[in-house]
């Protein structure tokens, strides 16, 4: 239901008003025109002091928000030792999860417990949010994020609780690793062989629909790119496909011959004991053992199954487009949709070489994209990208301070527009050159969730969380239908001791929410709106000024835009 909570003070709405000086973000600040592939050094940043703000920006770009430890332990290591730091912590995991597959037929009928627990995203998605909220391995798990956007299987399609996880499990171990092996491993998995139907394809009527994805979405793009990502062009000045539908063709033919692996050793007949979790196995009558040519390639006939599929993966992998492709996407996630030409070709060629000759190297690039002048840089008005709803979510419940088990987040997502780990199709919840709304230039794809109804299912998802987020508040409970959960907790204290320092918790919210950029009649119009709450108990009137102020704060444009 759709509602505004009656009663809100007038001063409220004014700092709502001043905070919503925002054009709604995007934006690299420079066109993407056709360089030509030429790698342009990175500017050599103007030495400042690295600032609360600069931490708590890098915090923004590389984690699912800033808290004050965080920021703090930015500042003081700085960028580099920071993003070491990062690339060595681990914790996060969803390996349990995907040792627990079961037969199709394990839950008795109407055992709805059972079915959220094996047969939905539930357990995994409780497990996302939990670590991405409490957990220290910040950047692994973005990065983890960023690659499932990029490479998409959806709980809409195949409901296996413990192939989700063993999908998930490739992007979390993988995230600091090579891409090569996301691609090889995610070629083989049971579940994406559901997904896009690898799995079971015959060589009487091989399955394109791996094949295309593979080429078209997780590796080198439709069209060929020169190394800063802009677009190859022919003599006619039209764009160059990197693939042909005879490629497609002979990749699926290099691609049959696989099924599923078998709960508990049963027979590949039993179609009640498919294991999403575990590699295919091969079925050699299905495998095409003739002579496959494909993006330049050749594949002998009688080659074995396990070196076609090899072949297709190097071909996807060290196709020349793979790296500028991948750099963009990964860019747009991190940092911004409208990166320049120059910026995509610094990680682009950390992609193709790490410095010691390696291709692929993902440490390489993740420490490219965000140590990059552009993103280290001070802002320019177009700069940024507006969060998506995962991460609104837990930006917010990071800046408050929660203890959660992560469910309350699941019941969440669907309704702000973006179910993890339920993605609509293989294109994910929003294509990656979705334009911004009244810019001809500029690319802004979360703006596609931002349609009325789930504007308004935002607002009302931030005041519910913030001047309704008291911890007694019933959709913080246990749940008692779903045994993994122990229920999710606020923790004001942090707020309550701010007692009446209300210049100390604008200083806060500033700082968390908005690094340090608020002007000085937007904290004015905070402090203005939180004044008017009174109590006799400083501690409470503390928590309520803050629930407003974060409220006011949470529910901006401003907040919603990264830059």
């Amino acid at each position: 239901m759709i509602r505004f909570k009656q009663g809100l003070v007038l001063s409220a709405a004014t700092a709502l008003a001043l905070l919503s000086g925002c054009d709604g973000g995007g934006g690299g600040g420079s066109s993407a025109g056709d360089t030509g592939g030429v790698v342009t050094p990175a500017p050599t940043p103007t030495a400042v002091a690295f600032t609360d703000g600069d931490a708590a920006r890098l915090a923004k770009q590389a984690t699912f928000g800033p808290t004050p430890a965080l920021v703090a332990r930015i500042k003081e290591v700085g960028v580099n030792a920071w993003l070491d730091e990062q690339f060595a912590a681990t914790g996060s995991s969803y390996a349990d999860i995907a040792a627990g597959e079961v037969r199709r037929d394990f839950c008795a009928s109407g055992d709805a417990v059972c079915a959220r627990a094996h047969f939905s995203r539930t357990p995994v998605a409780m497990r996302f949010y939990a670590d991405a909220v409490m957990g220290q391995d910040q950047l692994r798990q973005r990065v983890a994020l960023a690659l499932g956007q990029l490479i998409v299987a959806s709980e809409q399609e195949v409901n296996s609780a413990a192939g989700i996880a063993a999908l998930n499990q490739i992007f979390l171990a993988n995230a600091f690793g090579n891409y090569r092996d996301i691609l090889a491993q995610v070629t083989m998995l049971g579940y994406m062989g559901d997904y896009l139907d690898m799995a079971d394809s015959n060589k009487s009527a091989p399955s394109e629909n791996y094949a295309r994805e593979l080429l078209q979405l997780f590796s080198m793009g439709p069209d060929q790119l020169n190394l800063d990502g802009t677009p190859v062009l022919d003599a006619t000045g039209a764009r160059v496909p990197t693939y042909t539908p005879d490629d497609i063709k002979a990749v699926a033919r290099a691609l049959t011959g696989w099924t599923y692996a078998r709960v508990g050793g049963a027979a590949t007949s039993d179609g009640n004991a498919r294991d999403y979790s575990k590699p295919m196995i091969a079925v050699p009558a299905r495998y095409d053992t003739t002579a496959k040519t494909f993006l330049g390639i050749s594949v002998p006939a009688g080659a074995a199954q396990d070196a076609s599929v090899a072949a297709v993966v190097d071909a996807a992998f060290n196709n020349a487009s793979t790296a500028p492709y991948i750099a963009k996407f990964l860019i747009g996630q991190l940092v911004t949709p409208n990166p320049t030409p120059a910026y995509v070709g610094r990680v682009a060629a950390a992609f193709a070489n790490n410095g010691s000759g390696v291709r692929g190297d993902l440490k390489a690039v993740v420490r490219a994209i965000l140590s990059d002048a552009e993103a280290r840089g001070a802002p320019g008005p177009n700069a940024g990208k507006v969060k998506e709803p995962i991460l609104l979510m837990t930006a917010l419940a990071r800046a408050i301070g929660f203890s959660t088990d992560g469910y309350v987040f699941v019941t969440r997502d669907g309704g702000l527009g973006q179910p993890v780990m339920r993605a609509p199709s293989v294109f994910n919840f929003y294509p990656p050159d979705y334009p911004l709304p009244g810019s001809a230039t500029l690319k802004s794809p979360a703006s596609k969730l931002l349609n009325t109804s789930n504007v308004l299912r935002w607002h009302n998802f931030v005041y519910d969380w913030t001047i309704g987020g008291d911890a007694t508040r019933a959709e913080f409970a246990v749940d008692s239908g779903l045994p993994m959960s122990s229920l999710t907790q606020p923790q004001w204290a942090g707020w309550e001791a701010f007692g009446a320092d209300l210049d100390g918790m604008v200083a806060r919210i500033n700082l968390l929410l908005f690094a340090n950029t608020l002007t000085q009649p937007q904290k004015d119009a905070l402090k203005a709106a939180a004044t008017p709450i009174t109590n006799t108990d400083v501690l409470v009137q503390a928590r309520k000024r803050a629930q407003m102020m974060l409220y006011v704060a949470g529910s901006s444009p401003l907040f919603l835009v990264d830059r």
